[in-house]
């Protein structure tokens, strides 16, 4: 058997949505369908802007990628909500750093 280097990478649901796009939904194999059916339903945001929000966040708010991504992926709409995503306790980020927080995701998300 032959080892491949396999990279691993946390993406967004805009941002898988995007890739399979780029492959073609003629092209798409059965997982790969329902995963694009999941994130065609379920994104919320620009891939490009999913992807410069979690770098701020990351960044300016040290949230770890992983949490950054979740956040993404859910919005959060209050203060509360975000929280969860956060409650890891490595960090305490104020109440005004997390209005902000949500703030910028309002500001991103796709309405339907």
């Amino acid at each position: 058997m032959s080892k491949e280097n396999v990279e691993e990478k946390n993406l967004t649901l805009p941002q898988v949505k995007k890739l399979l796009e780029s492959i073609g939904e003629e092209n798409l194999d059965q997982l790969q369908r329902r995963t694009f059916d999941y994130v065609s339903k379920f994104s919320k945001m620009d891939p490009e802007d999913a992807k410069k929000i979690v770098e701020k966040l990351v960044k300016e708010y040290g949230l770890e990628e992983e949490e950054a991504v979740q956040v993404i992926n859910c919005l959060p709409k209050t203060v509360d909500e975000l929280r969860v995503f956060l409650s890891s306790g490595r960090k305490i980020i104020d109440t005004s750093a997390l209005k902000t927080i949500v703030e910028l995701l309002g500001e991103h998300e796709k309405t339907k």
